[in-house]
């Protein structure tokens, strides 16, 4: 059986914090790794984000990544104040897990089977420099977070 997204390898964990530059020193200092650089989430001319399935220009946020093992990134979010998943979750919860991702092939296809199950893709939108896409699944109810749909466009 292959599943609604057809893998079940985990590629990231994505955490909200409050102070991306704080907890990216704390995370290094834990592994032992340089502190890797902020980045942010790229303009909306290219990342075309979608909240609710509504353009969301405004929704933005700092991210730092870390490799954590073979195939397994860390990322921190902070979240810049405008509606977005990453703010709501900022909102409600606090800081903490935010989703765990899937690199995936056929993001769209993914996303129709997804919906016939009724799982709704709360956001969405290409990365920030245009090499692949994204896509929050509102799965919090039942999988105690969101699940993250990564797919990288071949080159």
């Amino acid at each position: 059986m292959a599943g609604l997204v057809n893998t079940n390898a985990i590629i990231q964990v994505g955490l909200i914090v409050k102070n991306v530059e704080k907890t990216k020193q704390k995370w290094a200092s834990f592994f032992g790794v340089p502190v890797p650089p902020t980045v942010g989430a790229g303009d909306y001319e290219i990342t075309q984000t979608k909240y609710k399935g509504k353009a969301a220009p405004k929704a933005k946020c700092l991210m730092a990544f870390f490799d954590a093992g073979p195939n397994m990134q860390l990322e921190l979010i902070q979240p810049n104040g405008e509606k977005s998943t990453w703010q709501d979750f900022l909102d409600k919860n606090g800081e903490g897990i935010h989703h765990i991702a899937f690199l995936v092939n056929g993001t769209e296809k993914i996303l129709e089977t997804c919906a016939e199950a009724g799982i709704k893709c709360v956001q969405r939108g290409k990365y920030g420099d245009a090499s692949g896409e994204y896509a929050y699944l509102d799965t919090a109810k039942d999988f105690k977070c969101i699940i993250e749909l990564l797919e990288s466009y071949k080159k």
